[in-house]
């Protein structure tokens, strides 16, 4: 199970490079590599296992951020209670963005980043809604629409496969204005 001390931190060079596609079938290493991000990502979000680990609860870790250079990530977008299905949850491999709505989606608390250690104050517009298209582990290619906080947090991961980090959308000069009409999630 990877722990913070395997998390690649900002301004480590493997952030920014463009990732490596992944072959298919997948090789055993790149097998326990998607099994082991996903289970980050679990633990992470049960408060007792994440404080025994001493973890940063994520939504989404990409394989840049434990020092592999590949185009996966895993995502995990808890439902509204702690007993609901996950809004969101799958490995994604050679994820592609095929279409992008005009109106953007921005959270109001801005976003983080497990590789990055620094609070970045500011907005960070992204498409409100994508339709993403990617394989799972068994190679079987997924197209699924994506709205709101799921979209938001897909972009955020796909960002890391082409080695750019949340804080470059951040308007420099006024960080928290966002395109106009961009919706605001809490």
């Amino acid at each position: 199970m990877f722990l913070m001390k395997d998390i690649v931190r900002d301004p480590d060079p493997v952030l920014r490079k463009r990732a490596a596609k992944v072959e298919f079938p997948l090789s055993e290493d790149d097998q326990k590599l998607a099994k082991d991000l996903m289970e980050y990502l679990v633990v992470s979000q049960d408060p007792e296992l994440c404080e025994k680990y001493k973890l940063r609860a994520g939504v989404g870790l990409a394989a840049p951020q434990v020092g592999e250079s590949k185009q996966m990530a895993a995502v995990l977008v808890p439902g509204e209670e702690p007993d609901d299905k996950p809004v969101f949850k799958d490995v994604i491999i050679n994820p592609v963005i095929i279409s992008e709505s005009v109106q953007y989606g921005a959270l109001t608390e801005g976003e983080g980043c497990l590789s990055v250690d620094r609070d970045v104050p500011g907005y960070v517009p992204r498409h409100d809604r994508i339709t993403l298209k990617y394989q799972d582990t068994t190679g079987e290619t997924h197209k699924i629409r994506l709205k709101h906080y799921p979209a938001i947090v897909c972009q955020h991961e796909i960002d890391h496969l082409h080695g750019v980090l949340f804080y470059d959308h951040i308007n420099k000069e006024h960080p928290f204005e966002a395109p106009k009409d961009t919706i605001l999630f809490d």
